[in-house]
């Protein structure tokens, strides 16, 4: 009498048990591998679309509020940055690029930046 076909026959010492067993629980690891590659692209898709604020800082300055109170309309305020260092691309609060100031080729009127760094994340004993 053979068993069900939803169950592997009986070991019959040949080791073929063994393979099929060690194929099975291969094709579960890759089948819990691609489900969770699957959930994760639906939720990925959520997330691509939240917006998040990007800012160029050009430079900054810093001054009394004395000094600020005076500035009008065609006062210069010198910035920490000099002409051609690189400009730094600010996503959410945190530096995530470099880059320097370009004129965007379509108009003329607008700037943009052409990215030259990207900045990786500190390593977990330098953030404290």
């Amino acid at each position: 009498m053979s068993p069900p076909p939803d169950q592997p026959a009986a070991d019959s010492g040949s080791g073929h048990s063994d393979s099929l067993f060690a194929k099975i629980e291969a094709h579960a690891v890759e089948q819990q591998a691609k489900d969770e590659r699957l959930g994760s692209g639906r939720n990925l898709d959520s997330i691509l679309r939240i917006p998040v604020l990007m800012q160029v800082v050009l430079g900054s300055a810093t001054m009394p509020v004395a000094n600020l109170m005076k500035l009008g309309r065609g006062a210069i305020v010198p910035l920490d940055h000099r002409v051609g260092e690189p400009v730094d691309v600010v996503v959410n609060g945190r530096v995530i690029a470099r880059g320097e100031v370009v004129v965007v080729e379509d108009d003329n009127s607008r700037f943009g930046v052409s990215l030259t760094e990207i900045v990786g994340s500190a390593p977990a004993e330098a953030a404290g």
